[in-house]
């Protein structure tokens, strides 16, 4: 049997796409994780921003230096790069075997075998893709995993390539979803993490209705301990949605709010809709009904047109509102959008600047956040054994690899997806450092 290896790149959704992909090809091929001992090497791309297409293109370079070694290995690019840019990609890059649209996700071998001829590209252009319980998958982690609820938007935000890359925004049925979820915790998952390109939008186009706060209602029966909620867009979320979060044990208090920016007047030119007043009353809302809700969002720096003054507004929100976890984008500019096609671009230096000035700003904030914990106990995730029975593991607070770790000692026989009571007794601005407690999460 040939083998086949899976390079992963790009955000959680991402991810999924991935694993499904793996899945799909674990009958036809034996799933490795070095990529030199594959004679098939699939790169899932990311094609976010121009950042994440540079990593995409470097990782299709790096993994067509195989090739060198041995020209029978064959090299084919996936994911979002590959979605929107197939065509370019098998045009400038003639060493790469093919490329595999997200359509061609179920039927990925025939599509590879496809795909191989050299410089041919197999997709379908109705980008309808949206995976089902039903489909195999082979995860990364046993203990963690990631439900896309969602494909696809429908938000049409002017810096955002993502619906020319993904199509109008699809929810999965909710049977379809409970299915997965029941799947997945039998299968060991201890921690479940909803994402979409807009969580809070689920059902809508499906139902009619908001279907969020059902949703979650159904998976706290599943019987995973934590339930945790990213991309949450604050026009949809509901005091429906608060009650929910605030009721059900099992759903972390824990949310990821992309925001974008807090100047009302970059905000109407993103085409976002809402206001930062009515994002201060919606995060006063969820501190007011959870105190210990740990809450994050992102923020764009250098968008066109932004001003000293609207800075400035978004500095003082930052400052005002103290987020427990904040990460910033320096604005890029994406094929297509109404935003790149701005005479007034921020020029690239002061885009980033302004980034870094944003989070100076929030490290002192996230210090001070995270000193407040300490001297208190928390349930931790167990995920990685370290010397002198150390381990790396995350709290409810904590989602995986975006934000920090909690350092336990915890002598004795763990596993990795253990969850245990851990007494917190420093911190950092990103991590926290305890012992395990007597009481037993």
């Amino acid at each position: 049997m040939e083998k086949l290896a899976v390079i992963q790149l790009g955000c959680p959704k991402n991810q999924v796409d991935g694993e499904v992909l793996a899945g799909c090809l674990a009958d036809r091929y034996s799933i490795v994780a070095d990529p030199a001992e594959a004679d098939v090497i699939v790169i899932n791309t990311c094609g976010f921003i121009a950042a994440a297409k540079e990593e995409s293109i470097d990782a299709i370079f790096q993994m067509l230096e195989f090739k060198k070694i041995n020209p029978g290995v064959k090299v084919v690019a996936a994911g979002c790069l590959a979605q929107r840019y197939g065509d370019e990609l098998c045009a400038s890059v003639p060493e790469l075997d093919g490329v595999v649209a997200d359509d061609d996700i179920p039927r990925a071998a025939a599509a590879i075998k496809a795909a191989a001829a050299p410089g041919k590209l197999t997709r379908q252009t109705g980008r309808r893709f949206l995976y089902s319980h039903d489909l195999p998958r082979l995860r990364a982690r046993p203990y963690t995993a990631y439900i896309k609820i969602a494909d696809g938007c429908d938000n049409r935000c002017a810096y955002c390539a993502i619906p020319a890359i993904k199509g109008p925004y699809r929810s999965r049925p909710l049977p379809s979803v409970l299915a997965e979820a029941e799947d997945l915790t039998r299968g060991g998952a201890r921690e479940l993490i909803l994402v979409a390109q807009d969580t809070t939008r689920y059902g809508l186009d499906l139902y009619g209705e908001l279907k969020l706060p059902a949703l979650l209602r159904a998976l706290a029966r599943v019987g995973a301990p934590w339930l945790r909620l990213l991309y949450c867009y604050p026009e949809f979320f509901t005091d429906e949605l608060i009650a929910v979060m605030k009721e059900e044990p099992a759903v972390c208090r824990y949310v990821d709010l992309p925001l974008q920016h807090a100047s009302d007047r970059i905000l109407a030119a993103m085409n976002r809709r809402g206001t930062a007043r009515e994002a201060a009353a919606l995060i006063e809302r969820l501190r007011a009904a959870m105190p210990d809700i740990v809450l994050r969002t992102t923020f764009i720096t250098g968008f066109p047109g932004e001003s000293d003054e609207d800075f400035h507004i978004l500095e003082n929100f930052v400052q005002n509102t103290r987020f427990d976890r904040l990460g910033v984008f320096a604005y890029s500019e994406e094929d297509g959008t109404p935003a790149a096609a701005r005479a007034d671009q921020t020029p690239p230096a002061l885009r980033e600047a302004r980034r870094d000035a944003l989070m100076r700003r929030q490290e002192d904030i996230a210090a001070a956040r995270q000193a407040e914990r300490v001297g208190t106990v928390m349930t931790v995730l167990l995920e990685e054994e370290m010397a002198d029975g150390c381990w790396q593991g995350r709290s409810a607070g904590d989602a995986p690899e975006i934000d920090g770790q909690v350092f336990v000692r915890a002598p004795g026989k763990r596993r990795p997806g253990d969850m245990i009571a851990a007494l917190i007794e420093t911190s950092d601005v990103y991590d926290l450092y305890g012992s395990a407690a007597e009481r037993e999460a």
